[in-house]
């Protein structure tokens, strides 16, 4: 038994899901979703649009791996529809700052040039104090994928901790050279 895909799923009284053929659709105030869920492995279950529920049909142990991980996509849909997802970037260093120019997020980093990061449809960036910054969505891959990439172009380096990190991280330091 899948300890995550038995629990059932409550839908908020904003959210609508209806299952038409293979794909689910979720429908909220912060945007649409569509999830395509193999009605073959699974049976799919919405109890009067209060709650959803998952089962597989076989109790086989490929079908135990993919249970949690539907079960999972369809509840992260579900919150990313109703209250969405952020994440928050802190860039410390000396003269790293960020700004907005347009659909373009405009990063200095240190390096002899900027950096210019174009930002998809369906994540919005806010720039805070020029060294905070606010990605916003409503699909937490795609608001987790936007954060990992704009990290990777100034991971923080241990001796002195400057780069870009989420808040809240911790960065493991080092000691420097000794005489």
């Amino acid at each position: 038994m899948s300890k995550i895909g038995k629990i059932s799923i409550t839908i908020p009284e904003k959210v609508k899901v209806l299952l038409s053929d293979n794909i689910l659709n979720i429908e909220g105030p912060l945007g649409k979703k569509s999830l395509n869920i193999d009605l073959d492995i699974f049976d799919l279950n919405i109890h009067e649009g209060k709650s959803v529920t998952i089962k597989p049909k076989q109790n086989n142990q490929s079908n135990k791996r993919l249970w949690g991980m539907n079960r999972s996509l369809i509840n992260n849909a579900i919150i990313g529809a109703s209250k969405g997802y952020e994440k928050v970037l802190e860039l410390s260093g000396v003269g790293y700052r960020a700004a907005l120019k347009g659909n373009i997020l405009n990063l200095q980093l240190g390096f002899s040039h900027d950096i210019n990061f174009n930002i998809p449809e369906g994540v919005k960036i806010q720039v805070e104090k020029q060294n905070i910054l606010k990605i916003s969505g409503n699909d937490k891959q795609q608001v987790g994928m936007i954060t990992s990439e704009i990290k990777s172009l100034r991971p923080p380096e241990p001796y002195k901790g400057k780069g870009i990190k989420e808040q809240g991280q911790y960065i493991l330091r080092k000691e420097g050279k000794k005489k």
